[in-house]
């Protein structure tokens, strides 16, 4: 006899995929565990110990996206990284407060839960959380039929840092005659993806054969969280910026004092190889700046005679080097010379 009663799952929503799935996440979080015993995974809340380290901490917190990256790794079926730039954008924000992440929370709603997409997702958050020295404690994944198309999702990200009240990097430690260092990005990172796309569309490209973009544009978000944490505990630093969307320009902005203005030169920047793809596909020079880091996914403000100091913390393709300089101005930041484009 035909069954005609409604279910829940008849409307689109599989609760025991869901739990497997609580499971899985509840087994693969132990990788992450750092602060206590508590079995936070399932419960209806997260539990964590404070560090016992911290003489006088102050509670940091960050939330984030990845935005339509998210397109692009459906576009090419491949799900194990995009988990790293989720992490990454929640802890790149942290540390430019001086906070060292120590728990992450994770939403992931889509329109149908298929455990091998999401599991690989996992993966990446846990992965980026080990990267970071930060816990996965918990989340939430929700299966959302009708508010997504088929195979459609999204995700953001939680994260809770602590730093001593007297190591947070307030904007008046940068002085000036400081410096400003760029640390090298991993390519794009996690921000101009809409105009990427729109890229792609407009010149009929087809991302799937193209080797190099593929490779390029799921490299994930370089996390800068234990080489800026090591200059932090060193006091090598007075300052530093996340460069994310709106560029070099209005990251540095938001970390300097009243008074004091950011001399960039364009010239000296390191351009990575993608942008130069992009620029090609013409885009001007000033949507570059304002949309994409341009190879610079991270700025450092030292004084002077730390510059020697700096390099021994950061590998090879994450060396630090000089593109500005800090001086007296009401502009904030201004940017001299002209970007040298590689043909």
């Amino acid at each position: 006899m035909k069954n005609n009663k409604l279910t829940y799952k008849k409307s689109g929503v599989n609760i025991k995929a869901a739990d497997k799935f609580v499971n899985f996440i509840s087994t693969i979080s132990r990788k992450t565990k750092k602060n206590g015993k508590f079995k936070n995974i399932g419960s209806f809340a997260a539990v964590s110990n404070i560090p016992k380290k911290y003489k006088n901490p102050l509670i940091v917190t960050s939330t984030d996206g990845v935005g339509t990256k998210i397109e692009v790794a459906n576009q090419l079926n491949k799900f194990d990284t995009i988990g790293i730039d989720l992490v990454a954008m929640c802890v790149n924000d942290l540390i430019v407060q001086g906070a060292r992440p120590i728990l992450f929370l994770d939403y992931i709603s889509i329109n149908k839960i298929e455990l091998k997409k999401i599991k690989l997702l996992i993966k990446g958050i846990v992965k980026g959380c080990n990267m970071s020295s930060c816990e996965l404690v918990g989340g939430e994944t929700a299966e959302m039929p009708g508010t997504y198309s088929e195979g459609k999702f999204d995700m953001a990200g939680f994260a809770i840092g602590l730093v001593e009240k007297n190591k947070i990097l307030l904007k008046n430690k940068i002085k000036k005659n400081n410096l400003v260092l760029a640390v090298p990005s991993n390519g794009i990172h996690s921000n101009g993806f809409s105009l990427v796309r729109y890229i792609l569309k407009k010149k009929r490209i087809n991302l799937k054969k193209n080797i190099y973009l593929k490779k390029e544009f799921l490299k994930p978000t370089k996390i800068y969280v234990k080489e800026v944490l090591k200059l932090i505990q060193n006091n090598l630093i007075n300052g530093c910026a996340n460069i994310t969307g709106g560029g070099i320009e209005d990251n540095i902005k938001r970390v300097l004092p009243k008074g004091l203005m950011a001399n960039i030169d364009l010239n000296s920047i390191n351009i990575k190889s993608i942008f130069n793809w992009i620029k090609k596909k013409k885009v001007s020079d000033k949507e570059m700046l304002k949309t994409f880091n341009l190879g610079v996914g991270f700025c450092i403000i030292i004084n002077p005679k730390n510059l020697n100091k700096i390099e021994k913390y950061f590998t090879k393709d994450f060396k630090p080097y000089v593109i500005g300089k800090i001086t007296k101005g009401k502009d904030k930041v201004k940017l001299n010379g002209k970007i040298n484009w590689k043909n």
